[in-house]
């Protein structure tokens, strides 16, 4: 699954009917895209960066972490091992940075449906200190679960899209994001997955592991008002629907 947005592998195991554990079939996911792109047109993309590192890939179970490895080192020569699928799951920075931008921009993007650069012109300081809240909680997440998750703006440097390690001209002065417009309306996947799969899924995990998530939830009602849904209700990517809900604290951590 490239790449997981969150537990993507395990997703795919419980949609197949494969158990979580099976090792008959090599399934894992990476942390993210190795590049970044737009579609411009039917079967048309503008490419905007591949990426220089910072591109993790895990097996489900590990022990199929390093057939995947060797298969995407013959493309990617920057790929790293995760340690699990916790790691590449909680190391995808959409969640931390599509949902904060575009909530504080909503007016803007409906004002232009969407004709501003997203990073350069709609990350400010007060966009960067959401961003970062968000993050801060991700990283718990990952410190209950121990796993060394990199802080958002740091990974950006490491792949190349970033030329500074901070929450605001980290983005708003990115070289890898330049060009980048904003999406044309709000009922888009900066919400619509981000949040309503991604948040829902991280905040179902911290619920279990007992890391308080505020920020996240909040986003979660507020992207729920602006787009008259309701993410918890539809439960689109939860434990349950990944298996992982039949495994204790301990045991998702030992996974």
């Amino acid at each position: 699954m490239c790449p997981t947005s969150c537990a993507g592998s395990a997703a795919f195991k419980a949609t197949a009917g494969i158990d979580i554990t099976n090792t008959d079939y090599t399934v894992g996911e990476t942390s993210t895209l190795p590049y970044a792109v737009r579609t411009t047109g039917p079967a048309e993309i503008n490419f905007f960066k591949k990426i220089d590192g910072g591109f993790y890939v895990a097996g489900l179970p590990r022990s199929g972490t390093d057939r995947l490895y060797d298969m995407l080192l013959e493309v990617y020569p920057f790929v790293e091992k995760a340690g699990s699928i916790f790691q590449t799951t909680l190391q995808n920075g959409n969640p931390v940075i599509h949902p904060a931008v575009t909530l504080l921009n909503a007016a803007r993007i409906e004002q232009t449906a969407g004709d501003f650069e997203f990073y350069w012109e709609g990350v400010t300081p007060a966009v960067g200190d959401l961003m970062e809240a968000v993050d801060k909680e991700r990283l718990a997440i990952g410190r209950a679960l121990g796993v060394d998750v990199i802080p958002e703006p740091t990974l950006g440097v490491m792949q190349g899209y970033n030329s500074a390690d901070n929450y605001t001209t980290g983005y708003s002065t990115a070289p890898g994001f330049k060009g980048i417009k904003a999406q044309d309306s709000l009922d888009n996947r900066y919400l619509t997955e981000d949040v309503g799969y991604t948040m829902i899924f991280l905040t179902d995990l911290a619920e279990r592991i007992g890391v308080p998530t505020p920020v996240m939830n909040g986003i979660i009602d507020i992207s729920g008002v602006l787009l008259h849904r309701d993410f918890r209700r539809e439960a689109a990517r939860t434990l349950a629907g990944t298996q992982l809900d039949r495994f204790t604290p301990a045991e998702l951590t030992a996974l």
